[in-house]
């Protein structure tokens, strides 16, 4: 595939970053397209917030854009603010509004949410001072205990919006807590709870009424209702349980290059703290990535790369901006050879999915955790 497009601090015609991060964007939609076919006649939306999980919101946006999607979520008014203006499909905000923001979310013509009876009251007052008509999803909180109506209040508080002016209530929506577990019995009564208040609220008409997250659309069929919301999938990676319910590709390849290469002897210390000894004289690489770049501390002599498709141990504690590695399986690398971070490298391939098992922790949070000099390569294109 070719390169499309770079984003990075280092991403200046000529000048390769020393940590790079591959986004194959025709996989990327190839994956859209089987959620989408898969979860029909639901229609999905595509959740790009925290910068579409640290891939670069503007490129992945229009990719899944092209390949159906005509929503798109984020988290916040700030995020939403730089997509409204660049794509040309309603764009909505999935969680709360800060007082201060609901002029702005007027202004930019997002969906905003209504998460209690003061936003919708602040809301209604700030269009019809504009003239305008705001489109809003109202948020139940059927169990996430996080934000929204209680779903216990919901019914009164939601005819009293219904009365207000300027309001145009396009949708309703709830958030699992624990859809990453297909047999928890708590996302079956938060599907019970969301149901029985849409059977007393059934004379109001709703045109999108959306439960499912990724996790709910692998575990829950039965929760994909008019709209579905899809981000982590997206890249092809999955939460650590439940079911991997779609033959979903991985999108992404992390990418460094060999920066020496020395022969060390038996008991050489390595790294900050000396938390390895070396046992015997070793070929120890030193790759120019570390925790900046998003290398999780819990891959210290636990972790791996790849090397010319080789399986190279972590050696020592992983620093700021270096890791150790050991060549001994790998004895013709040579400095700037390329590094698998992660991603595949020959016959072998190293997921985001086993860094958050080492780490103890979830996808997400690699992703996130992504630094801010790895340079972004989008591969492929329209």
């Amino acid at each position: 595939m070719s390169v499309q497009m770079k984003m990075g601090p280092h991403s200046s015609p000529g000048f390769e970053s020393r940590v790079r991060l591959e986004i194959d964007l025709p996989t990327l939609a190839e994956n859209f397209r089987r959620i989408a076919k898969n979860v029909f006649p639901a229609r999905v939306m595509a959740v790009l917030k925290a910068d579409a999980y640290g891939m670069g919101v503007l490129p992945v946006a229009q990719t899944v854009i092209r390949a159906g999607a005509d929503r798109i979520g984020v988290a916040e008014l700030g995020e939403a603010a730089i997509l409204s203006p660049r794509v040309r499909v309603p764009v909505q905000v999935l969680s709360g509004l800060l007082p201060q923001e609901v002029a702005g979310a007027v202004a930019l013509g997002v969906v905003c949410p209504v998460t209690d009876l003061a936003l919708a009251r602040a809301l209604s007052k700030e269009a019809a001072r504009c003239r305008k008509t705001v489109r809003f999803h109202f948020k139940i909180d059927t169990g996430m205990g996080r934000m929204g109506i209680p779903v216990s209040e919901a019914e009164a508080v939601i005819r009293r919006v219904m009365k207000l002016p300027r309001l145009e209530a396009e949708g309703i929506f709830t958030h699992f807590a624990n859809a990453n577990l297909s047999d928890d019995p708590r996302t079956s009564r938060q599907i019970a709870a969301f149901g029985a208040l849409l059977g007393r609220i059934k004379d109001i008409p709703f045109r999108l009424v959306h439960l499912a997250n990724s996790d709910g659309i692998n575990n829950f069929p039965s929760a994909y209702a008019d709209l579905v919301r899809t981000g982590i999938n997206l890249y092809g990676v999955f939460d650590l349980s439940g079911r991997h319910a779609y033959r979903l590709k991985p999108t992404l390849r992390l990418k460094t290059r060999l920066i020496a290469k020395r022969l060390l002897p038996a008991g050489h210390p390595i790294g900050y703290g000396g938390t390895h000894l070396l046992k015997a004289a070793t070929w120890v690489g030193t790759l120019p990535a570390g925790y900046e770049d998003g290398l999780p501390l819990a891959l210290s002599n636990r972790g791996r790369v790849l090397i010319r498709g080789i399986s190279c141990p972590i050696l020592g504690r992983i620093s700021m901006d270096y890791t150790t590695v050991d060549l001994t399986a790998c004895a013709k690398a040579r400095v700037g050879d390329e590094a698998i971070l992660f991603g595949r490298g020959g016959k072998h391939e190293i997921t985001v999915e086993d860094w958050a098992r080492i780490k103890n922790t979830h996808p997400y949070d690699i992703l996130c955790a992504l630094g801010r000099r790895v340079e972004r390569v989008y591969l492929g294109g329209p």
